[in-house]
């Protein structure tokens, strides 16, 4: 599938992304954190979009719905779960829902747990991910509404796309996870090498995104509860994948 993707940031630290299908002219824009960035890359791109989909209900990802709906007439598309906190809102989606996109789908992957309703969007042909508050690079998203055995679980389902798949997240945060990971796998050779990378990147003003699944399984320790490494550290061997999953999400709200 021929497809571009167009990222920025907006507001301090979260990210704009907005994919267009070269074959068809269907663009689509995921999340919508403010309005003004959001319509300056599209005005820079010269596209035009038809569809915005909303991940979960927090005002960081649809303080720009309703003028971006009246500039654009789109359609807005989130949760069923979280639809009547959602500006705007058209139609809803859940788990297994299919959207059509170009000559690709969006399939639609219930990953609760930074809030309550929050889906993720993943283009299988493209292979292409977007994430917003579950997975971020090298963390994951806040447990604000549900625990931690709930994330724990949409994390799993997400260790389960293809190793290649590109993700995109919903915000800059990947340098300060870092420095949190090699706390808790402080030997991991390719954390320490990626880690390095981040902070020349930060460094030169460079976005750090996007990862792939298979740079966060090699290194985001959320997706690593079985590694005998990391459980070593924490002193919980023992310990179920669950079980140790909060730790570190416990030791990241602490960090």
């Amino acid at each position: 599938m021929a497809l571009e993707i167009e990222k920025f940031i907006c507001r301090s630290d979260n990210y704009g992304v907005i994919a267009y299908d070269l074959e068809t002219g269907e663009t689509v824009i995921f999340d919508a954190p403010e309005a003004k960035p959001i319509v300056e890359a599209l005005d820079r791109r010269g596209w035009t979009p038809t569809t915005l989909l909303i991940t979960h209900h927090h005002a960081d990802h649809t303080d720009g719905n309703l003028e971006l709906k009246e500039r654009y007439k789109l359609k807005i598309i989130g949760p069923e779960k979280e639809a009547a906190k959602i500006p705007g809102i058209d139609d809803t989606v859940r788990e297994g829902s299919i959207l059509p996109f170009g000559n690709d789908e969006i399939r639609v992957i219930d990953t609760p747990g930074h809030t309550a309703g929050h889906v993720s969007f993943y283009l299988p042909r493209a292979g292409i991910a977007h994430t917003a508050d579950t997975l971020f690079a090298l963390g994951c998203g806040r447990l604000l509404e549900c625990g931690p055995d709930v994330m724990f679980e949409s994390l799993e389902k997400l260790k389960k796309l293809p190793p290649e798949t590109v993700v995109y997240v919903g915000h800059e945060y990947t340098q300060s996870n870092a420095r949190f990971a090699l706390s808790v796998d402080p030997d991991n050779a390719a954390l320490q090498a990626r880690a390095k990378k981040i902070e020349e990147q930060r460094a030169n003003g460079e976005m750090t995104l996007p990862t792939t699944i298979g740079e966060e399984l090699a290194t985001n320790p959320f997706l690593r509860a079985n590694d005998p490494a990391i459980r070593k550290v924490l002193g919980m061997e023992d310990a179920s994948d669950a079980a140790v999953f909060a730790e570190i999400r416990r030791r990241k709200d602490n960090f």
